[in-house]
């Protein structure tokens, strides 16, 4: 076998894996994916298993230093990505998207960079700025490099990814207030827990304070707030490249919506949208 035809079949596993990794997670994500041209949806495969590769390395139960070696190997492996000899086949379904869609390493190291925040040790009631730089690393980042996936190349595409990003990360946080407790964590900003009288960092009593749905209801009043700055910035962009966005902040706005009408009154219960429910949202937004 010639290394040309070798080379092929190597990036053919290799998307074979990304694709295997993003189907198999049964994640909202796949809804916006399956409407784009099949180059940028293998693209946006590739970068889920990447951070779905990472983010097991933080949510693994070992301990920081290893956590800390995995990421830094992660680190090492971008580099090489985009040096055009990568090792891995995550990285090796991502060589050709990099170099169509010129995805920012920038952003690969800001992902890792918020993992590496878990993996140092349980974040517990960050202060504000650092909840919003967690926010950033690992919601925002995704965000970039899928509008650069999608081909969104107007100005604000930047600026709604972070704003969606965001938004996003805000609800996935208020969906998994109980499961973060069980692993030792707690993503609540302190900054909205002291403005309800809360100052213990222990996620479990903090789970379990009368006074939590009041700092869930502030921090879904800022998630409105980023759903509609992206949807402002959606509005100058391109219907098209934008159709998975759109319908990604379909899903999460009424998931959001969700959990405000539950209250929080059980966290313990993960409040989802029923698939009949997404499918009707993909249609309505998706073309």
């Amino acid at each position: 076998m010639t290394a040309l035809r070798q080379e092929s079949s190597d990036t053919d596993e290799a998307l074979q894996q990304v694709r295997a990794i993003a189907t198999a997670s049964g994640s909202s994500f796949l809804w916006g994916m399956r409407l784009l041209p099949k180059p940028r949806r293998d693209a946006m495969y590739a970068i889920y298993a990447f951070c779905r590769a990472v983010d097991d390395i933080a949510d693994d139960g070992g301990a920081a230093p290893d956590k800390q070696r995995d990421l830094a190997s992660w680190r090492a492996e971008i580099e090489r990505l985009y040096d055009g000899c990568p090792e891995t086949p995550i990285a090796r379904a991502l060589l050709r998207p990099v170099k169509d869609y010129r995805l920012p390493k920038e952003e690969f190291h800001a992902v890792i960079d918020g993992m590496e925040m878990d993996a140092r040790e349980d974040i517990r009631a960050p202060d504000m700025e650092t909840f919003r730089l967690y926010c950033r690393r690992v919601a925002g980042a995704v965000g970039v490099l899928s509008v650069h996936a999608f081909g969104a190349e107007e100005p604000q595409a930047r600026d709604l990814a972070l704003a969606e990003g965001d938004a996003l990360q805000f609800t996935n946080i208020l969906r998994d207030i109980g499961e973060d407790a069980e692993r030792g964590r707690l993503y609540l900003p302190r900054d909205l827990l002291l403005r309800h009288g809360i100052d213990s960092r222990d996620p479990v009593t903090v789970a379990s304070d009368p006074r939590l749905p009041a700092v869930c209801f502030d921090l879904a009043a800022m998630a409105e707030e980023r759903f509609n700055e992206a949807r402002r910035l959606m509005a100058s962009c391109r219907r098209g490249p934008m159709r998975p966005a759109r319908i990604m902040l379909a899903v999460y706005q009424r998931l959001l919506t969700r959990l405000q009408k539950e209250g929080w009154a059980d966290i313990n219960i993960r409040v989802r949208l029923p698939k009949a429910e997404k499918l009707w949202i993909a249609l309505r937004n998706g073309f």
